[in-house]
């Protein structure tokens, strides 16, 4: 698949602001996803050609990950994006967070996945296809599902990265920002759940347990809900109350077969 190298300005004028900057192995369909997704998101300059030193409040860590990211470093860059997105130690500022995950994105969409900053790589893209399906309010970064889509799609099929996969088999199971497809949408939350990518082992498991747009497989769709549910976060809710409606209504058979295969999927594992 033939990847453009012109990845530098498709969405300038999204990332360009006139106030200061402050604020998802295997080939699926997406692999036309994918190549579209070769399209740039650019990297504005801090506007006013403010610098990064001067912008941010300085501390000896913080000015150490401003120097390294002004030297394209890509894991300095994403830091300082999450820090940003998150407000950790920052005043919080999703354009900001952007800019830095757009400047990864640009430099280092070509990188090879076996790259030691691969992971980064394909998380910064995940991050700005967030970006894309939400919107940041109060700036020119407007919601815009179909960028969201090439975003995850080219981290799904070129990097496999599990959270872009989990998240491209949303897109494709509600219609959003793509055909609806259960098929390819199912095949993007299976690949995502075989490794280990909770939220698509609660869907994947709930779909499965409950029959919806898939055969039902009670037993495997509880096994899948079982891992989920270890793995969820304490905000996760949705996952728990899945995990719950499907134990309390699990046969004995259902749940020891399940328990089987999370045996399996254990051993697995460790091999």
């Amino acid at each position: 698949m033939a990847r453009s190298t012109a990845f530098l300005a498709l969405a300038w004028s999204a990332v360009c602001v006139s106030a200061p900057a402050i604020a998802f192995d295997g080939t699926v369909a997406g692999q036309q996803d994918a190549a579209a997704a070769a399209l740039p998101v650019a990297s504005a300059p801090l506007a006013g050609g403010e610098t990064l030193k001067k912008a941010v409040a300085p501390s000896a860590s913080l000015t150490a990950l401003q120097y390294a990211a002004e030297g394209g470093h890509p894991i300095a860059q994403w830091r300082l994006g999450r820090m940003y997105a998150n407000g950790d130690g920052v005043t919080q500022d999703d354009l900001r967070a952007f800019q830095y995950f757009s400047r990864i994105a640009n430099a280092h969409a070509e990188d090879s996945p076996s790259a030691p900053q691969a992971a980064v790589v394909a998380n910064a893209f995940v991050a700005l296809g967030r970006y894309y399906l939400q919107g940041i309010p109060n700036s020119t970064i407007k919601r815009d599902a179909e960028r969201a889509r090439e975003m995850f799609s080219y981290a799904a099929s070129y990097f496999g990265n599990a959270d872009a996969q989990y998240d491209l088999a949303r897109l494709y199971l509600k219609g959003v920002g793509a055909p609806h497809d259960v098929k390819y949408g199912v095949r993007w939350l299976g690949l995502a759940a075989q490794k280990g990518q909770h939220q698509a082992q609660a869907m994947l498991g709930k779909m499965l347990f409950t029959g919806d747009q898939l055969p039902r497989q009670a037993a495997r769709g509880l096994m899948w809900l079982t891992l989920a549910r270890d793995a969820a976060a304490p905000d996760e809710s949705w996952i728990m109350d899945s995990y719950n409606k499907a134990i309390a209504k699990a046969s004995e058979d259902d749940r020891a077969m399940a328990l089987q295969m999370l045996e399996h999927w254990v051993q697995g594992r460790r091999d």
